[in-house]
Parts: structure tokens; sequence; C-alpha cells
């Protein structure tokens, strides 16, 4: 009898102190230090919220710049269904797939004759990367300038604006935040 008093004991102070405690700390502890990032990294434009800077947004006007394709079901880009394709390299679904982005990128801008990278035609694996890197950025200029009416070189300067490096100077690839450099696109 008296083990079961102790594990009781034991039981109801590990859950209070891991159930309430520790979680109310660490709650604490990201809200103060990290608010920005607790809160979903939320963007928001003329008072008006317009996504998360953590998740990728499907844009398919020509006077925007596409994301990757997104992977998730029922709807591209959809937060509560994160998932990859899971379709190898040899694939013959993968292979339409790719070929027939290829055929939208070069429908939307038949001039751009430029190889498409990579990142615009195959999903990443949360299937909701907000960022392309900046050889896609860079070959959907042309299209979007034209739609915009705009110089290749002011939608050029927004972009290279828009690009984040390394982290920490050294981790992982330089960026550019989709969602962030359409809505710069939308206030110039």
């Amino acid at each position: 009898m008296r083990e079961i008093k102790i594990a009781a004991i034991l039981f109801g102070l590990l859950t209070v102190l891991l159930g309430l405690v520790y979680p109310a700390v660490v709650t604490a502890f990201a809200q103060g230090a990290f608010s920005r990032q607790a809160n979903g990294s939320l963007i928001g434009q003329a008072g008006e919220m317009r996504g998360s800077a953590l998740l990728g947004q499907s844009f398919s006007d020509p006077g925007y710049f596409w994301g990757r394709p997104s992977a998730t079901s029922p709807t591209p880009d959809n937060g509560a269904a994160s998932s990859g394709s899971n379709l190898g390299t040899v694939n013959d679904n993968l292979y339409r797939a790719v070929q027939e982005r290829i055929a939208a990128l070069r429908a939307a801008d038949p001039g751009n004759l430029a190889p498409v990278p990579i990142d615009l035609v195959t999903a990443s694996a949360s299937g909701l990367d907000p960022h392309i890197s900046p050889a896609a950025a860079e070959f959907q200029v042309r299209r979007v300038a034209r739609a915009r009416h705009r110089s290749e070189a002011s939608v050029r300067a927004l972009v290279a604006a828009a690009t984040e490096g390394r982290t920490f100077g050294v981790l992982g690839e330089p960026r550019v935040n989709v969602l962030e450099l359409n809505l710069a696109l939308e206030q110039h």
C-alpha cells in the first residue's frame, strides 16, 4: 500500500511539473525571447494578415513570383497536411509531374529559354517550403516585370533586397521568401 501511495504522489507531482509548469516556462521564455517566431512569424500588410514567413503559399498570377510546388492534399500549401510526394527519382509519376510543371513555366513565359531551376518543378519534403533559390527568382523576373509593366532591373532589385544569406553565414543556401517578395512587389 505504501508503494501505491508513493507512486500516486509522484504521478501527481510529475503531472503538474511536466504537464503544467514546464510548458508554461517554455511558453513564457519563447514569448519573451522569440515572440515573432513563437506566434507563427506572421506577416501583415496594411493592417491585414497576409500569411506566415514559415509556410509557402500558392501564387499563379503571372505578376507574382511562384513558389515551389506543394505535394500537400487536398489543396496545395495545406499547413494541416504537411507531406512530400514520396515519389522516387525513377518514378514515372514524378517525371510526368516535372514535365507538366516545366511546360506550365514555359507557357507562362514563352521567350524564357533559360534552364528551369529544380526548385520550381519539385516539391520540398514538407510540401510547405516558403522559399525559392535566387536562381528560381531570377528565372521569373522577366515574366513578373512584363506582367506588372515594370523594368526587369526594378524587379531584380526587389529580388536582391529579398534574398536572405546563409544562416550564420555558413549554414544552408541563399534563399528568397516568396510571400515577402510578392508583398514587396505590391508596395513598390
